[in-house]
């Protein structure tokens, strides 16, 4: 599981059957300090993250283990958007700061 930052979204009108109804985004691993990394992937988004939004992504076989993944080809998911996250006591990243354009 790694903390990402949606930066985009992935767009296949042609795509297996059972990836039908599922929307991708692009998501940009962060460091524990929020800050970008040069690593991407592309994850299924069941809770509608976005873009700018830091979300937590699962990958591997956990990615498949969800109601809408199940039996998909699926490899990573957005779980969760991030509210907030703290690194020894100290507040990393908080949504409210990106909500208000800080």
């Amino acid at each position: 599981m790694f903390i990402g930052e949606v930066i985009g979204t992935v767009v296949a009108t042609r795509k297996t059957e059972n990836m039908q109804g599922l929307t991708l985004r692009l998501v940009r691993r962060m460091t524990t300090d929020n800050t970008a990394t040069d690593s991407y992937t592309v994850a299924v988004d069941v809770l509608g993250a976005s873009e700018g939004e830091r979300v937590l992504v699962a990958s591997g076989s956990p990615a498949r283990q969800t109601p809408q993944t199940d039996a998909r080809p699926v490899d990573a998911i957005i779980l969760a958007i991030v509210d907030t996250w703290q690194v020894n006591n100290r507040t990393v990243y908080t949504k409210e700061t990106l909500e208000q354009g800080a």
